[in-house]
């Protein structure tokens, strides 16, 4: 027994449950039945998971056994017969009660002709136009070529694709007049309705009465009947299909339009020897002005047919005429149709590439997102490797309608390495749009091609010759700015829109700030004030008012988030000590240079004076070398008065504790005269590195008695101190009560209060002072005198002072504060010890 045949190349997978066959496909649901002899389904093809029809032939009721003999005949005709008009055959298995057939994905004429009856007349009518153009070439290769009949032209033998093509089926009663015993003419009497397609010779006398005449005849009879069912599908058949069948008339042809209906009438001409055959009716359809000729979808199709063979010339013609008409097209004729062929011609590449692939673009919006990649994506990518210009261009001029839709991998993989040439290109055209695309496939590049392949290109693009590009280059690297990695933002933003800065076209000058703009969050605090503000700061002086402007916001900009930032810092990083005041003393800004001078000398001495005040509080001043180690100073701090040579017993005691044995001799308070004492600076320098190492043997508890504050440096003689001179006056710290402290400051004096039991401070005078009082006390032997009192002179004014001057002063005064310190410490030791 039989039980499997397999015909064609079908493969056997899978088990099937309702017929126990292993077979090459899977049955979906059940379309319709055709005429009661099969039945058609939705099926998958196994081995690709294809979308595919399935016509069943099931003759396992001894009521369709005759079914089996058309079944055979489909199949087998079928299977020969190939044109692109005419139903494909893909596989098939045949079993001694069952055939399956399996096609392309198909839908009878029948029922789509019913969803077109809610569509525009104008569209319907071209779509049936089409249509019977397609079914017209079917038959004229049936005719013709074949030197068949297809015997069986009806609705129920037409099926439709999913581009909307009509496709030549029913091969039931396919018959060749040659054959040894043709279906047609022995059997066609007995297939269901066949009456209803049958000719009037045919009724007349039977189906074998056809091979007197030729092969078209019976065939052309059917087309004219098919030419009113699909134009009139409400209506039954015309009067004419009925004896003694009449000559067709205008009244009675319903919705065909006139300009077919000469043909329609002479297709359905009773006398087979005078009836048009479907060859002659696709003829008179073509001719110019013919109802074929000028359909635009028969146009479409048969300029995609004859696409290859055109001239460049009439390629770009036809292509102009689809874009302009391709509106009025259905969507399942461009997405299934038309989109194919073009995909299909723009793997050729060439100069039609450029045109056909907006069009590829345009009819691919219809396409489902499953088959869009393979569909659309996959030729398109293939492209970029192709050297052609236009081809490029137009690829990268239409990237945003396709660039959400690429594959990471594939971005990185296939199409950079290709894209990346055009940053080389002869052509500066070719090198801006490569730019300009960057930015939409930035996201879908690497790690490794974004920080670093890339920035390669665009450092280079940054020197080209078009100043547009640079331009560009700019502000693609501001955009890509928050993306690249944090060591690549440090190494290349700032050096990238500082060279723009410097470009001698406005508008990369102005991208270069813009750019600095677009990616401050990219920079921290650090880099803002060291790098950012000083490569811009330049920008603020340009000679384009354009880029000045923008100069001074992109300032703004930066330094408010510098002064956001600043105000949430500590006020110092000092640790906390009593030195930490000094520096709150200094609140009031200042605007002008005049008075940050001023401002600035008048800090050094208020605080000293804070500082003296503060520490000796309720203290007794004592006489004694001081064993306090020096506090860490700036370098600009003069010396100690020791250090150069100068007794600091002097500075602070009365004439009265000055001794013969006293080292001190009259030239040694001509010393204490500002600019009196000239030492080196070299040996000064000398004295001081020694003192580092000497002084730092005791602290007083936590207290630096120096402070941290820098004064003013008056070793530095190529600095200009022209605004300290002519600074105005100093404004002289509050008064302090002298019954608590034992001394106050006024002004710039510097007085002292006779205490009970204490020795009273002698005061310093300003050098233009003293130099009188001196000579005019000391004797011949210049010695001073032990009963000279102690005027309370203004301090020295440093305007009236040589630098010399300034520098001795600088240090007697720091001299005195170490005394003072000295004392304090005594007096502790003193109370610990009582």
């Amino acid at each position: 027994m039989d039980y499997l045949r397999t015909l064609g190349s079908a493969a056997v997978s899978t088990l099937v449950q309702k017929s126990g066959l292993n077979l090459p496909f899977s049955l979906g649901p059940k379309i319709s039945s055709l005429d009661g002899v099969c039945n058609l389904y939705d099926g998958t093809k196994r081995d690709d998971g294809s979308s595919v029809s399935i016509f069943e032939y099931d003759y396992s009721d001894q009521t369709k056994k005759a079914s089996k003999e058309f079944a055979t005949n489909a199949l087998r005709k079928l299977r020969s017969t190939r044109h692109p008009d005419v139903l494909r055959f893909i596989d098939a298995v045949e079993t001694d009660t069952i055939i399956y057939i399996m096609t392309e994905r198909v839908r009878p004429l029948q029922s789509v002709l019913q969803s077109w009856c809610g569509r525009d007349a104008k569209e319907r009518e071209d779509w049936i136009f089409w249509g019977l153009h397609r079914i017209s070439v079917a038959l004229t290769f049936v005719n013709d070529p074949c030197a068949s009949t297809h015997g069986k032209l009806c609705i129920n033998s037409i099926f439709i694709s999913p581009s909307g093509e009509w496709k030549l089926g029913g091969f039931e009663l396919f018959s060749n007049p040659k054959e040894e015993a043709p279906i047609l003419y022995t059997s066609g009497a007995i297939y269901p309705n066949s009456s209803v397609w049958a000719a009037p010779e045919v009724k007349k006398g039977g189906w074998s009465v056809l091979k007197e005449y030729e092969p078209a005849v019976a065939d052309a009879y059917a087309l004219g009947l098919l030419l009113y069912a699909v134009f009139n599908p409400a209506l039954g058949l015309p009067a004419t299909a009925h004896p003694p069948h009449p000559s067709p008339t205008v009244s009675s042809s319903g919705s065909i339009p006139p300009v077919v209906f000469a043909s329609f009438q002479k297709l359905l001409n009773p006398n087979p020897k005078g009836r048009q055959s479907p060859k002659s009716f696709l003829e008179i359809g073509m001719m110019d002005n013919g109802f074929f000729a000028k359909n635009k979808l028969v146009k479409v199709c048969l300029g995609l047919e004859n696409f290859t063979l055109r001239s460049e010339t009439e390629k770009n013609a036809f292509l102009r005429a689809l874009q302009e008409s391709s509106a009025s097209f259905p969507p399942e004729f461009t997405s299934n149709r038309v989109l194919p062929s073009l995909i299909t011609a723009l793997e050729y590449g060439g100069a039609t590439a450029a045109m056909i692939l907006p069009l590829v673009l345009q009819f691919g919006v219809n396409v489902s997102p499953e088959e869009y990649p393979s569909l659309i994506l996959a030729p398109l990518i293939k492209l970029y490797a192709s050297p052609d210009r236009g081809t490029r261009m137009a690829l990268l001029d239409h990237l945003p309608e396709y660039a959400e839709k690429l594959d990471k991998k594939i971005v990185s993989e296939k199409i950079f390495p290709h894209l990346s040439t055009g940053f080389s290109d002869t052509v500066a055209v070719i090198r801006e749009a490569t730019t300009k695309s960057i930015i939409l496939l930035a996201p879908k590049l690497t790690d490794r091609i974004l920080n670093n392949d890339l920035l390669r290109f665009l450092a280079k693009m940054q020197a080209d010759s078009e100043p547009s590009i640079r331009t560009n280059t700019c502000i693609l690297i501001g955009r890509l700015g928050p993306t690249l990695g944090y060591n690549t933002k440090k190494k290349v933003l700032v050096p990238a829109f500082s060279r723009a800065l410097r470009d001698t076209f406005v508008h990369a000058r102005v991208a270069g700030l813009m750019a600095f703009m677009a990616t401050i969050d990219c920079f921290d605090v650090d880099d803002m004030a060291n790098k950012v503000i000083p490569n811009i700061a330049f920008t603020m002086i340009d000679k384009e008012k354009l880029v000045r402007d923008q100069a001074f916001k992109a300032i703004d900009l930066f330094v408010k988030r510098l002064e956001n930032h600043a105000a949430a810092m500590p006020d110092t990083s000092l640790p906390d000590s009593g030195s930490s005041a000094v520096l709150h003393e200094q609140t009031t800004l200042v605007t002008t240079a005049a008075g940050a001078a001023s401002s600035l000398a008048g800090w050094a001495i208020s605080s000293l004076g804070k500082k003296l005040i503060t520490s000796d509080l309720q203290t007794t001043i004592g006489v004694g070398t001081s064993t306090a180690p020096l506090a860490e100073r700036s370098i600009s701090v003069p010396p100690p008065l020791e250090t150069i040579g100068i007794n600091s017993s002097i500075a602070l005691t009365s004439p009265q504790t000055v001794s013969a044995s006293s080292s001190l001799t009259s030239s040694r308070v001509k010393g204490m005269k500002l600019g009196s004492n000239n030492i080196p600076l070299s040996a000064t320098a000398a004295i001081l590195a020694g003192q580092w190492t000497d002084d730092n043997t005791e602290s007083v508890r936590t207290e630096n008695p120096w402070g941290n504050d820098d004064l003013i440096d008056v070793n530095a003689d190529e600095d200009d101190w022209s605004a300290f001179e002519t600074a105005p006056a100093v404004m002289a710290p509050k008064a302090i009560t002298p019954s608590k402290l034992g001394f106050y400051l006024s002004g710039n004096e510097i007085s002292t209060q006779h205490l009970p039991g204490r020795k009273t401070l002698g005061s310093v005078s300003s050098p233009a002072s003293t130099m009188k009082e001196t000579s005019c006390g000391q004797n011949k032997n210049n010695e001073i005198p032990k009963h000279m009192p102690s005027p309370t002179l203004p301090a020295p004014s440093f305007a009236e002072m040589t630098k010399e001057e300034k520098a001795s002063e600088m240090a007697r005064r720091k001299e005195e504060r170490k005394q003072r310190i000295a004392l304090l410490k005594e007096q502790k030791k003193g109370a610990i010890r009582g």
